[in-house]
């Protein structure tokens, strides 16, 4: 077999497709179903429950505007059923879409030898290898962390719990406190540091404020151990980091409810550990690869998850494609460069850096201070931040009435480029990956009056932006 692909999530099953399109020979190796933790236990799950959780809150919207009466009940057991048949369908068109291709599929756990792949008790030899074998939930080391869950457990849980802790300060907490706070949990983000840490002051200010009404946020919180109906907490020594949450002074608190545990993920790499070095692993168990999505192995590959770095959908189909590309010959070179994402709240939450542009500011600051550039010059600096009320796109009207539209927040540089973009608005996920392209292709504020929308879509914050 010339390629041979282990692991069908976003990057094994796009790297298919594209050796299907580039008509090379492929075995495509999937130990459970298709489509990886974003389809079964992950991203996929938690917009289907999140639409649910929208619309609930859109109810109590329109109530309370005085639009629609009306009492609305739900299902728990019967969304989560009609969950996994709705992934059952996508199974069979994910494996139709290889298929079709020429692809051949096999179901079962690959062993790997040099040269060698053993599924089922029939062995493949290989030409080349991509290792896409994804990521499972990190588990930290805290007594009693066999009463808590994660998102592998999600569609197993039989009732909306009355309570929940979930431990993590990660985007998947505040994804996961949305959902459930919004179908009736009581629910408590406990973070060992900050919450939401990658989003700027103004726009977690906004998350938590305005999106997270009915969950307490725990910052800088030691969990002391889960148990089955409760989870014990304590202050962190170090109190000194900026958000930190003095409301509970308590040297330990008691929180009732089930523990979620969002602390992170842990690559799927054992399986390389035959054939690969150990340098070629991070302290994490990472595969290293080069930009190539290529190891110390010149034949071997590896893309997703099981690389750490960027653990998105987006990222991993790009990663799965560029590595079948080399595979087969037509050499490409990875750039995670203005790579956009986002928060699926219940208006939600997308935003983008110019990684780049980023370094070259932080170089220029640094040569200032080295010329000691008197305040006076600073303070005749232009301001290049813009912080402008949501746009006005789709699911935006009602919200006038209420006054939570949502937040844009930009930062330019002196030339008119685009350096960040963060958005809390109905039609953000449409918005940002707009503008993250024309930061990647290094367009001029200028040139914005090119694009076109289509009405209602991004409606016209870009030009307030640029007037501003």
């Amino acid at each position: 077999m010339k390629n041979i692909i282990i692991g069908a999530g976003p990057a094994g099953r796009l790297a298919g497709l594209e050796f299907g399109r580039l008509d090379e020979e492929v075995l495509l190796i999937e130990k459970n179903n298709l489509g990886g933790t974003c389809l079964n236990e992950g991203c996929m799950v938690i917009c289907a429950f999140n639409d649910i959780a929208r619309f609930l809150n859109n109810k109590k919207q329109y109530e309370n505007l005085g639009l629609i009466k009306g009492d609305i009940e739900f299902s728990y057991e019967e969304i989560t059923k009609k969950i996994i048949k709705t992934q059952e369908i996508i199974h069979k068109i994910d494996h139709e879409e290889n298929t079709s291709l020429n692809n051949e599929i096999v179901y079962g756990e690959a062993k790997v030898n040099d040269n060698e792949v053993t599924v089922n008790g029939e062995t493949w030899s290989y030409e080349n290898l991509l290792i896409a074998t994804g990521a499972k939930p990190f588990i930290p080391n805290i007594p009693g962390k066999k009463y808590g869950i994660t998102n592998k457990d999600i569609l197993k849980i039989k009732k909306v719990p009355e309570k929940l802790n979930i431990l993590g300060g990660s985007i998947i907490s505040a994804e996961i406190s949305n959902v459930y706070s919004s179908l009736g949990s009581e629910v408590s983000i406990i973070a060992r540091s900050g919450f939401l840490k990658e989003l700027e002051q103004e726009i977690k200010e906004y998350v938590v404020k305005k999106l997270l009404k009915n969950v307490t946020v725990y910052e800088n919180k030691d969990p002391l151990e889960i148990k089955k109906n409760k989870t014990l907490i304590k202050n962190k020594e170090n109190k000194s980091e900026e958000n930190f949450d003095s409301s509970k002074d308590e040297e330990i608190t008691e929180l009732e409810g089930i523990t979620f545990i969002a602390t992170g993920r842990s690559p799927n790499s054992n399986i390389a550990e035959n054939i690969l070095n150990s340098n070629d692993f991070d302290k994490k168990g990472a595969i290293k690869v080069n930009d190539m999505m290529q190891t110390s192995k010149e034949n071997i590959y590896a893309a997703g998850d099981v690389i750490g770095g960027i653990n998105l959908t987006p990222v991993a189909r790009m990663e799965g494609i560029l590595a079948a590309r080399n595979m087969a010959g037509y050499l490409h070179k990875i750039d995670y460069n203005n790579i956009p994402q986002s928060i699926v709240l219940d208006m939600d939450l997308s935003f983008a850096t110019n990684k780049s542009q980023n370094s070259n500011n932080k170089a220029n600051k640094d040569k200032e201070k080295q010329n000691k550039v008197t305040n006076k010059n600073k303070e005749n600096e232009e301001n290049n931040d813009v912080l402008v009320p949501g746009s006005a796109g789709p699911g935006g009207f009602w919200r006038f009435l209420t006054q939570d539209t949502g937040m844009t927040k930009a930062s330019f540089d002196s030339e008119g480029l685009l350096e960040s973009i963060s958005a809390i608005s109905p039609s953000s996920v449409s918005d940002v990956a707009y503008l993250s392209y024309l930061m990647r292709i290094g367009e001029n504020i200028e040139n914005f009056d090119k694009f076109i929308e289509i009405h209602p879509s991004t409606d016209v914050f870009f030009q307030i932006m640029k007037y501003m």
